[in-house]
Formats: structure tokens, C-alpha cells, sequence
């Protein structure tokens, strides 16, 4: 069972890397303290704190009268120290 699923890579996710705070997208069954191991031990930084946000699933319409539904999915917002940072979330230019 894979712990991160992938980063998110959004404007928002972005500018909360100033502040030392990253985004990803987990699997739905990890708690805090297996995501805090994970990333620790896949990127080699010292994790601080692990916020946890489930996200419900999302009703939408197809061809305007079919509905159908996303899947849920778990958000972790990881805090790492201050002075260490995680390749990959930089912006380019």
C-alpha cells in the first residue's frame, strides 16, 4: 500500500512552500503518523506536523442529465523545519 499518492501542484500549494508547508495527496486509509514516516523517510527532511483533510465526493452532471460522482480523497498539509525544503515544488521560470 503506497502512502503518498502524488504532490499537489497547485498556485496555492505553491506559495504555502514559503512558509515551509507542502501539500499532497495520501491514501485514504494513512493516518498521521504514516504519512509523517513516509515523507521523512522519501525525502530526508525533519517533518513537524501532519494536518489531515478528507475531501467528500463531488456530484457532477454528464451530458446534462447523467449524474455521476467523484471519488473521495485525503489531503495532508506536511510542516517541515525551518531551512530544509522539498525538490519539485519550486516555481520555474
Amino acid at each position: 500500500m503506497s502512502i503518498i499518492i502524488k504532490p499537489v501542484i497547485s498556485e496555492k500549494s505553491i506559495n504555502s512552500t514559503a512558509g515551509g508547508k507542502y501539500i499532497f495527496k495520501v491514501n485514504i486509509k494513512s493516518n498521521k503518523h504514516e504519512i509523517l514516516k513516509a515523507i521523512e523517510d522519501l525525502y530526508k527532511v525533519k517533518v513537524l506536523k501532519v494536518n489531515i483533510i478528507n475531501s467528500k465526493a463531488e456530484e457532477k452532471l454528464i451530458r446534462g442529465k447523467f449524474k455521476s460522482q467523484s471519488k473521495p480523497w485525503k489531503k495532508a498539509i506536511v510542516s517541515i523545519k525551518k531551512g530544509q525544503k522539498i525538490e519539485g515544488f519550486e516555481i520555474k521560470e
